[in-house]
């Protein structure tokens, strides 16, 4: 999976469009190996991202948990604080 997309199910406040678009961009990036697709390639490229944003989109809304929504915010420093343990430089 790519580093850069984060899980986005269940956290409160919950996800919006544009995370989705983010993550369906870097899903599409990985897949295609393509950065900033050619212009040839260009709508082909877009059109996966919006199919994948809206799948994504359906999905997240069907999805059910009992678990109780996890913070954005305190995820966020937990993911910072093991990143510097895990790239600091002694």
């Amino acid at each position: 999976m790519c580093r850069n997309i984060k899980p986005l199910f269940n956290y409160e406040p919950p996800v919006t469009e544009e995370e989705i678009r983010e993550a369906s961009l870097q899903f599409v990036r990985k897949i295609s190996g393509f950065n900033k697709p050619s212009r040839v390639n260009e709508a082909a490229f877009y059109a996966a991202v919006d199919d994948i944003a809206r799948i994504s989109s359906r999905m997240l809304a069907l999805l059910e948990t009992g678990a109780v929504p996890k913070n954005r915010n305190e995820e966020n420093v937990r993911a910072k604080t093991r990143a510097a343990k895990r790239f600091r430089r002694d």
